[in-house]
């Protein structure tokens, strides 16, 4: 949670809309609580076991994917988060390439986000990872609809994997 007030934060200096609302931010929160407590979430720790990023696997967003979308064919990649000391180490790269394998090792042809409509940053960025622009949806009750997806087989840092553990 301290990483997701940090991003608010840093989003907000930033000029951003993203995370800003109360009342929709609350009910986000309890969202990704229920994400954490069905173990779809994973954090990135460094030493001494400082959390570094996190992420989260979604279900189908059916507000945003439909059947014509096949929609089973893919990692649903969201609440990417990296702390702010972490920033310019590739990190957020590197997490979306451990979703990559995931997704191809489930058979999986696609990892998906779908993002703040308005942060047209975080669109580049996630453009200059291998994601393409899909659609965008603007559902009334939502805030997020830039879809977009890049192909499972697809690596950006190679040199650099992320080792998976429990702690």
């Amino acid at each position: 949670m301290a990483l997701r007030t940090e991003a608010e934060q840093w989003l907000c200096v930033q000029g951003s809309d993203q995370w800003n609302d109360p009342e929709p931010g609350q009910s986000a929160i309890r969202k990704w609580h229920a994400t954490i407590d069905d173990g779809r979430a994973w954090v990135v720790v460094g030493d001494p076991g400082s959390a570094l990023a996190t992420v989260s696997r979604g279900p189908i967003d059916r507000d945003f994917w439909n059947d014509d979308d096949k929609p089973e064919s893919a990692f649903y990649l969201c609440k990417l988060i990296v702390a702010r000391s972490a920033a310019g180490r590739q990190l957020g790269a590197r997490i979306i390439d451990w979703a990559s394998r995931v997704a191809a090792l489930e058979g999986r042809d696609w990892v998906r986000v779908d993002t703040w409509r308005t942060n047209t940053g975080l669109h580049a960025y996630y453009e200059c990872l291998g994601f393409k622009h899909v659609r965008t949806e603007a559902p009334s009750h939502r805030r997020s609809g830039w879809l977009a997806q890049r192909s499972s087989d697809a690596i950006t840092r190679p040199d650099e994997p992320l080792a998976v553990g429990r702690h």
